[in-house]
């Protein structure tokens, strides 16, 4: 009698050719994808491959290929809903291309980030996908691109590392809500930033190292000096990681002797927190403060009122970040580009108008 709990033996190339009644060789070449076939060679052997329940040997596949068929992501915080967003458009075009996806959490940490882009080389990926916590260092990307790897960067850039970068017009998006609210009689505008504080607050702006953040801050402030409004980086507030820390940040600008009118959050985590913190003090959007918030994220159309947005098209940003490192591994001559996923703002009910 056999045993029912012995492993089952694996499937071979050699048993679909059996079944389909074909040559191993064309076996091979009809489930490795490569060679040519007649249709219906290839339905047959496709058909025996089903019936079989026939599992490729990823090993064995890579060795002969020189590929793993598999892509490594490393995002920035797996829990804001801009990157769960960003890995369904990079595993659309990743799948549709036929390569798996490894997705490793950076939680924001340079040093989780360097961790997780070797684990990934050690597995043979194919191609990276990294969102790099800091722009200011980049040695083990740099060790990526010698390596010969193709990197792609997600929603920041690093000019310095000749590699293509996919993000959102980051500095025209900050400028176009910014104007939106000087536009509705708003005169004290605060900027609200997850990013780590530095003691004594923001001085320079060229010192933040996430490439995306310094470019919003710097679309803030340039409509800031434009409308001439006096010192724009006061009203910059980094270190709003948490509740509690934001809780604190929120509570610092509403007990300042000017304090603002309007915020903007930087991303829709900051924004879901600044809700919360507004809450807790009884204040009420949009009539003692006004905000908006970057992401069309859930929650910020069901809130009262529903928060006006800055739509970055989150999935299409991964989709194309997806398909330009499929395309550099299928070593297409392309240059080295950024490539910028255009915003709108959503007018929605959480900015008043005021002065008028």
């Amino acid at each position: 009698m056999e045993d029912s709990a012995a492993p089952k033996r694996s499937v071979t190339v050699a048993d679909v050719a059996k079944a389909a009644r074909v040559s191993k060789a064309t076996a091979a070449r009809v489930l490795g994808g490569y060679g040519v076939v007649s249709d219906k060679i290839r339905d047959e052997v496709m058909a025996a491959a089903a019936a079989l329940e026939y599992r490729p040997n990823e090993l064995a596949r890579s060795m002969s290929t020189g590929r793993s068929g598999i892509i490594g992501v490393v995002v920035g915080d797996i829990e804001n809903a801009f990157f769960s967003l960003a890995v369904r458009g990079i595993t659309d075009a990743a799948r549709l291309a036929g390569f798996n996806v490894i997705i490793a959490n950076s939680g924001e940490e340079l040093g989780a980030e360097k961790s997780a882009v070797d684990l990934l080389i050690g597995k043979r990926v194919d191609g990276l996908i990294v969102t790099p916590a800091r722009c200011d260092s980049m040695e083990h990307l740099q060790q990526v691109r010698r390596a010969g790897v193709p990197l792609v960067l997600f929603d920041r850039s690093i000019p310095e590392l000749d590699a293509d970068a996919v993000t959102g017009d980051d500095r025209d998006a900050a400028i176009t809500a910014t104007r939106y609210l000087i536009g509705q009689g708003h005169r004290r505008l605060a900027y609200v930033s997850a990013m780590e504080a530095e003691d004594g607050g923001l001085t320079d702006i060229g010192r933040i190292s996430n490439s995306a953040v310094r470019e919003r801050v710097e679309g803030f402030v340039s409509v800031l000096t434009e409308a001439g409004l006096p010192n724009p980086l006061h009203y910059v507030r980094l270190g709003a990681t948490d509740q509690r820390q934001t809780d604190g940040v929120i509570k610092s600008l509403l007990q300042d002797a000017s304090s603002p009118t309007a915020l903007l959050a930087s991303d829709s985590l900051v924004g879901l927190r600044i809700f919360k913190s507004l809450q807790s003090l009884g204040l009420s959007i949009p009539n003692d403060v006004s905000m908006i918030s970057f992401l069309d994220a859930d929650w910020t159309s069901v809130t009262v009122p529903p928060i006006t947005i800055v739509d970055q098209r989150v999935y299409e940003m991964g989709k194309l970040a997806g398909e330009r490192l499929v395309a550099r591994i299928e070593r297409a001559p392309l240059a080295v580009e950024r490539l910028q996923v255009a915003t709108r703002l959503v007018i929605r009910g959480s900015v008043a108008t005021i002065g008028r």
